[in-house]
């Protein structure tokens, strides 16, 4: 029972010996709100998207707050630790993340609170600055030179899927039908493509007779469908 009583005594001088200034915490806010910004701005201006959520944004710049001042209230006392992951184990969250790079930003904005909290704030910083250059130079390279296309087709003749997917095949690096759809009035097929020439084979589209109208959209298939 020593050993244990003394091992206990240890623990809890270490965290009753801590005491946060108003400077330690003025300085640690101040730190979290530069970077709590510059990750509001890579989220909203470099890895601008299609599906852009500004209240996913707005919350992930807020989130380091309170992530740090909660780290301050754990160095400061026991009681204060304990009851604070008491509470934190029954939060739940209910909202989907639709993107797995907003998890990325979900960790970040921890990472931030956690580290200005302890106030590692070199860390902090070039953490940032490197996850940064990280994700910029990943979200700009383009494997291979291939993009990814919707083509939306229409036509009135039952003979037309057939001389449609003999042009993908010959213009197309790859594709596959999303959807077909008939009507009275015609079909409408759905392709999704992969093609490093749109110009030939938009010509081609032109120049069937089997075509009636079609459109032809780029998208990242990360992001949308």
């Amino acid at each position: 029972m020593g050993l244990i009583n003394a091992i206990i005594n240890n623990i809890s001088l270490g965290f009753q010996n801590e005491e946060i200034s108003t400077a330690t915490l003025l300085s640690v806010l101040v730190v979290v709100g530069v970077l709590a910004l510059y990750e509001f701005i890579v989220y909203q201006v470099v890895l601008h998207r299609s599906l852009y959520n500004k209240a996913f944004n707005i919350s992930i710049a807020v989130l380091p707050f309170f992530i740090s001042t909660i780290i301050l209230c754990l160095q400061s006392n026991l009681v204060i630790t304990l009851g604070t992951i008491g509470a934190l184990a029954i939060i739940r969250f209910r909202t989907a993340v639709k993107d797995p790079v907003d998890l990325i930003f979900i960790l970040w904005a921890i990472h931030i609170g956690i580290t200005c909290g302890c106030q590692l704030y070199e860390m902090a910083i070039v953490t940032s600055v490197i996850a940064t250059i990280v994700l910029v130079i990943l979200n700009r390279t383009n494997m291979g030179g291939n993009k990814s296309h919707i083509l939306v087709v229409h036509c009135k003749t039952a003979e037309a899927e057939h001389i449609i997917t003999s042009l993908l095949e010959k213009y197309t690096k790859k594709y596959r039908t999303k959807s077909r759809n008939y009507t009275e009035k015609g079909m409408d097929f759905v392709f999704e493509i992969v093609t490093k020439n749109v110009g030939i084979l938009t010509e081609k589209m032109e120049g069937s007779e089997y075509v009636e109208r079609f459109s032809l959209m780029e998208y990242d298939s990360d992001d949308i469908i």
